[in-house]
């Protein structure tokens, strides 16, 4: 069987190349706005983290009768 008469299609001017190139340049961009998510998730999540703790702080200093154990 020679090349010609192949049953593979076949890419002539790098179309297929092209569109790899397109594909991982998408999946590329929606991985690093995913990864931003996840960082501005864990901010986030550090933020609520120290609210919380001020506010156990206070309502052990307020009801808990004195200065947290944690200083």
């Amino acid at each position: 069987m020679t090349t010609e008469s192949s049953p593979r299609p076949s890419h002539h001017g790098g179309q297929l190349g092209l569109a790899l190139e397109w594909q991982a340049a998408a999946v590329g961009t929606l991985l690093q706005a995913q990864q931003r998510q996840a960082q501005m998730l864990m901010i986030w999540q550090k933020s609520m983290a120290a609210v919380g703790q001020d506010l156990w702080d206070r309502w052990v200093c307020r009801f808990g009768g004195g200065v947290p154990l944690d200083g």
